[in-house]
């Protein structure tokens, strides 16, 4: 049995019914996207638990090995992100036992979205898209496809309509935008229909992409009830 990872829990006013698990960008923390919650907008109604994990520390090669928190190991900052795809594999796992967790305390998997911003949207995408029981959606910020080949191998095509919500800052001189753009043809190209959304942003996220992605989560969330 894998590890619960630590995590900051946001419960609604009432019982649980909905759960949006969210992954934090490298060199961050759980607690990194826990004030946004209420820019989203969501009605009490949806009563969505908010997880927020913490990635496991690790030593970052690009990073000079510093040890900080991050999902996985990136061993050369080119354009095409060379990683350490067990370190990758390892964080999908307890991601998806985050998942199981939801399931367990009786939220239904069509109602569970994973979000992930930079690296956390990378896991996310890899997480969601392999796992055996579709989800409610994904929504991936300002990240990528950490491995291609990965995710084309481990794919599930009960996953094909999984709705996607996919934001980019244009001024991203962290993940550049083009990345972006690469993971939406290559999520199309499995056969998905993702949302594009661009914004004029830097490596970080607006008010106004927030309040854009809460009326997103409450259409599909919505749709579900």
């Amino acid at each position: 049995m894998i590890d619960l990872l630590p995590a900051v829990e946001v419960e609604p006013a009432s019982s649980a019914d909905a759960a949006v698990i969210w992954l934090h960008g490298l060199g961050a923390n759980g607690h990194d996207f826990e004030p946004v919650i209420p820019y989203l907008g969501l009605p009490p109604s949806l009563a969505v638990r908010f997880v927020f994990p913490h990635a496991p520390e690790r030593p970052v090669t690009v990073n000079g090995g510093w040890v900080m928190p991050a999902w996985y190991d990136i061993l050369e900052m080119n354009i095409e992100r060379k990683i350490d795809l067990p370190s990758l594999q390892l964080s999908v796992s307890q991601v998806q036992r985050l998942i199981e967790r939801e399931i367990e305390r009786g939220i239904d998997p069509g109602r569970i979205v994973l979000a992930g911003f930079s690296q956390g949207g990378a896991v996310a995408y890899q997480a969601a898209l392999s796992y055996p029981q579709r989800l409610a959606g994904v929504v991936a910020l300002s990240t990528y496809i950490a491995s291609p080949e990965l995710l084309k191998s481990e794919y599930r095509e009960q996953n094909k309509q999984l709705p996607v919500w996919v934001a980019h800052g244009t001024q991203d001189d962290v993940v550049p935008f083009s990345l972006g753009e690469q993971a939406v043809i290559q999520l199309e190209a499995l056969g998905l229909n993702p949302g594009w959304n661009s914004y004029p942003l830097a490596h970080e996220v607006s008010q106004e992409e927030m309040v854009a992605m809460g009326q997103w989560l409450k259409q599909i969330l919505m749709s579900e009830d």
